[in-house]
């Protein structure tokens, strides 16, 4: 049987959807990108907003509209996280939320046996263990996302999260060896360590991020392979960590930082566990010790009770600690958590005002930082076949960079050159091959 996967929200439910692929086509069933002729539909859903729950839901009644046969398994966080009302919705034949997708295969041959809607959303408990979706392979792409932790015990008062994820758990390191083994076997050059909450590995057992990273340099062969850091939370970065990263050969000293205000009473409201000091402490070590970095984050505006003078607050404190990129989002009202319940929600006129002023003073940090790269040289993954013009990879710290080569007599993909920055728009770097640093593979 053909089978169609879907994935919305972030690289962790990518790293999943990919893992139930694999598991389903051990199990003798075949991926097809193609709707119109697949037998089943994967859908890994997000929850983070309420809007986002509407899109997973529109999704499903368009693909059932253009497939009436098709069966629809809904799994991810909307469904762990409201599961009597994903229970309710016509067109879903299987529910299976974010626990014990390993059993997707046995659900749906009991569906197609039975014909019988099926529920099967468990609850969390604390002494859970890490759920391991193998995965070898991201199709065709150089850089691969291994996820190594799940859950999150923060609680914000506006994210829904710890409710679908519960509580953090991480893979064991020998288990976290094998799976890097396995990219690297598929013939990825970069792997992206990932999780709900990845600052918090190894919280269970004592450990920390750095003994991921440390695992998974220790079977790199030679230096064509980088390691990569996804979303972090400001928690448990340490300055002995930044100190024992930078001697570690081809981690990427880019350092996306959540930090969601900088104001330090919405912070407060918020249940962040931090303060703007202490943020901006940190990004001082992680400039000490990855001078060349790229330090980016996520700031949202209008947070219940957010006044002009807090969000004054964190334009400057955003312009002070100079991100290289910044994702602006507006607060959005998500049932069953405690902002959702606040007073003083904040007009959508007044949030979209904001958030365009903090996106131009984004686009304006991105380009100064970019602009900062030219006439320096580094190396660069290229990730992309030749389009029309340019080879597309990435530098270390996360840059795009776009170079040009007439006619070159092989394809740069999956090579990491030199490459020397000369000029720069507003989201990307162009520059020319300065030398080789590894063979093309």
């Amino acid at each position: 049987m053909l089978c169609y996967f879907y994935t919305f929200g972030c690289k962790v439910n990518t790293c999943e959807t990919a893992g139930m692929e694999k598991l389903l086509i051990e199990h003798g069933f075949q991926s097809t990108d193609k709707t119109s002729c697949a037998d089943i539909a994967v859908i890994n859903s997000c929850t983070v907003t309420a809007s986002g729950d509407s899109r997973v839901q529109n999704f499903i009644k368009k693909l059932k509209k253009e497939n009436p046969n098709i069966i629809i398994v809904l799994t991810g966080c909307y469904a762990q996280a409201f599961p009597e009302k994903a229970s309710k919705l016509n067109n879903i034949d299987i529910i299976i939320g974010t626990k014990d997708r390993n059993c997707l295969p046995e659900l749906i041959e009991e569906y197609i046996k039975t014909k019988k809607k099926i529920c099967m959303v468990k609850t969390y408990g604390k002494k859970d263990s890490f759920e391991i979706l193998r995965c070898d392979s991201f199709s065709k792409n150089t850089r691969a996302f291994l996820k190594i932790q799940d859950g999150c015990n923060c609680f914000c008062t506006y994210c829904i999260i710890p409710y679908a994820r519960g509580r953090c758990r991480s893979m064991p390191l020998e288990k976290l060896q094998a799976a890097a083994h396995e990219l690297i076997d598929a013939g990825h050059h970069e792997i992206v360590l990932c999780g709900i909450n990845l600052a918090f590995y190894g919280a269970e057992w004592n450990g920390s991020l750095l003994d991921a990273v440390k695992c998974v340099a220790s079977i790199l062969e030679n230096n064509n392979i980088r390691i990569r850091l996804g979303s972090l939370e400001p928690e448990r970065i340490t300055e002995d960590m930044l100190k024992a990263l930078k001697d570690i050969p081809g981690f990427c000293p880019q350092f996306h930082l959540s930090l969601q205000s900088g104001s330090d009473s919405v912070l407060k409201r918020m249940n962040r566990r931090y303060t703007t000091s202490e943020y901006e402490d940190l990004c001082c070590l992680v400039k000490k010790y990855f001078p060349e970095c790229a330090i980016t984050t996520d700031i949202m505006v209008g947070f219940p009770g957010e006044t002009d003078e807090e969000f004054c607050g964190t334009v400057k404190f955003a312009e002070k600690i100079g991100f290289a990129k910044i994702h602006v989002f507006r607060y959005s009202i998500r049932p069953g958590t405690a902002a959702a319940e606040f007073p003083d929600q904040i007009q959508e006129s007044v949030k979209t005002k904001r958030m365009h002023i903090l996106q131009k003073l984004g686009e304006s940090l991105q380009k100064e930082h970019l602009k900062n790269l030219i006439g320096h040289t580094v190396p660069v993954l290229f990730e992309q076949e030749k389009d029309d013009e340019f080879h597309i990879g990435h530098a270390p710290d996360g840059t795009v960079v776009k170079v040009y080569e007439k006619n070159p007599k092989k394809s740069l993909r999956k090579s990491l050159f030199y490459v020397t920055i000369e000029e720069n728009d507003e989201a990307s770097c162009y520059g020319h091959i300065a030398s080789s640093h590894a063979n093309q593979t």
